[in-house]
């Protein structure tokens, strides 16, 4: 059993007797949180975590420092302070009353896809799950809700204490309550940048705290594009990824409800840095593309995009599983005359060996790892092997493909057990793989090279791919509906809520 939190995690038993009164159902799953507003109306906002998991995932100090000027810091109770910096402490405080938390839970999952495609279905037999995000991605859902149709571990835990704000302020320190909003009229230094807010710092689901950046959804944008596909990019590429940035955000937006929030600033969202950086001619490949979504029946689509797909776009169900996407399916990512050559389905042997060793004429050949090779050995997989007790490691087995080529499952054969893994799993495993479009030849014992293309899953938009495009004269509405086909774009506020 994992404690996610600080507090005193007691016996079941011991536990059990401190209920007494109290149904199952009674018990909340997690810290009191409360879900951030929608991202809408005219001038819709993103709340971004910067930092999250404050102090456990940090030193016990949070220094927040003004670019120019003051800032201003207003704490749960409406207490005051104004400042060039502020430094935020934390420590540990008794509760009146021993918080208990009961849940059922599923996982941990690689990614939130994966997570939700199994909420998804846990939700058909009358549950009402939630996604979180403790280490890796979780499912939750309370005692009293229908089991899942696979086994969910049953978590419980007893919190006597928590994390407390403090202000440390000219040799004081004054207790804070949370929300504490702070704002910064000529932005926050942050990470070698400046934002510009405002920002609260607030509690999540796990009896720790986040700060989180309130920023108009165009300036967030600003943060986005640049770090994901590049600021020297194709205006045409650049201004498809902010159509898709835009849309992801919206269609995401519940990802971190559970922790009051919408998205996080690493990539398991978007990667968002500092947008005081951005060019003028990316502003102006912004401003092309402003308030536009990708849509499909009238709703954001799921806008997803990787570095390279390798030559050969990916299913969303080669991804993350469940049922495919109509606009998100496999196609080889090149002219009409590469199609004829490696249609699809790419199954083992002759033709995935070609297309591995041939991809020059695919689009996106100017990325790194367009082609790659790795060599994996049975030391590196110590671990791994360890772990799931599979004594030493003797062969890769791939037991299943996908249309694109891609390995859906993958089995590590020991000399006591077997794993499996699946999709996302594998390269979440086996970190030293760019992506799961790949062969495996095992040159000596213990000794495992792998062939590959691509970086990342591959599905939907490559930006190596839409970079090439623009540098052919495509424009950003014939990338995206090359990549995302039977797709609409739409103003934001011509859709139905």
């Amino acid at each position: 059993m994992r404690q996610l939190s600080i507090g005193l995690l007691f016996p079941l038993a011991l536990m059990a007797g401190c209920r007494t009164g109290l149904q199952a159902a009674d018990l909340p799953m997690h810290w009191p949180t409360k879900g951030p507003p929608a991202i809408a109306g005219n001038n819709p906002l993103v709340w971004v975590a910067l930092a999250d998991r404050l102090p456990a995932a940090a030193p016990n100090s949070l220094v927040l420092k003004a670019t120019a000027g003051l800032l201003m810091l207003r704490d749960g109770r409406g207490v005051e302070r104004r400042g060039q910096s502020f430094e935020i402490q934390w420590r540990r405080e008794p509760l009146p009353q021993p918080l208990l938390l009961e849940r059922r839970v599923l996982g941990p999952f690689p990614s939130y896809e994966s997570a939700a495609e199994e909420a998804r279905l846990w939700r058909l037999r009358g549950a009402k799950p939630v996604l979180a995000r403790p280490l890796d991605w979780e499912v939750w859902a309370p005692l009293g809700n229908p089991l899942p149709e696979g086994s969910a571990r049953l978590e419980r835990f007893t919190h006597q204490q928590r994390w407390r704000a403090q202000l440390k302020q000219a040799g004081k320190v004054i207790n804070l309550d949370g929300p504490i909003t702070i704002k910064a009229s000529n932005g926050l230094s942050w990470k070698g940048g400046t934002y510009g807010g405002p920002f609260r710092l607030q509690a999540d689901a796990y009896g720790t705290w986040t700060l989180v950046e309130q920023v108009p959804l165009e300036i967030y944008l600003q943060g986005v594009v640049p770090h994901e596909i590049g600021a020297s990019a194709p205006a045409a590429a650049q201004a498809a990824q902010a159509v898709l940035a835009r849309t992801w955000a919206l269609a995401n937006q519940q990802r971190f409800q559970v922790d009051g929030y919408h998205l996080c600033a690493d990539s398991q969202c978007q990667v968002y840095g500092d947008p005081s950086q951005t060019r003028n001619s990316l502003r102006a490949a912004l401003a092309a593309s402003k308030g536009l979504l990708l849509t499909w029946q009238g709703k954001p689509v799921h806008g997803v995009y990787s570095a390279s797909n390798g030559g050969v776009s990916a299913g969303f169900d080669e991804g993350w599983g469940g049922g495919p996407l109509p606009y998100l399916r496999p196609q080889l990512d090149g002219p009409a005359t590469e199609k004829k050559r490696f249609p699809l389905p790419i199954v083992e042997g002759v033709g995935l060996n070609k297309l591995l060793e041939d991809g020059g004429n695919l689009h996106g050949q100017a990325h790194p790892r367009h082609r790659w090779q790795r060599r994996i050995t049975s030391q590196d997989l110590a671990a791994i092997a360890a772990a799931e007790g599979l004594g030493n490691v003797q062969n890769f087995v791939v037991e299943q493909r996908g249309p694109s080529g891609r390995v859906l499952k993958l089995q590590l054969q020991g000399s006591a057990a077997s794993l499996n893994l699946r999709r996302d799993q594998i390269r979440r495993r086996l970190r030293q793989l760019p992506s799961t479009l790949f062969v495996v030849v095992k040159e000596q014992p213990g000794v495992w090279r792998f062939d590959g293309a691509g970086f990342g899953h591959g599905v939907g938009l490559s930006q190596a791919g839409a970079i090439e495009l623009a540098q052919q004269g495509w424009s950003s509405s014939q990338i995206l509906r090359y990549y995302f086909p039977g797709t609409k774009l739409e103003k934001l506020k011509t859709l139905s809520k």
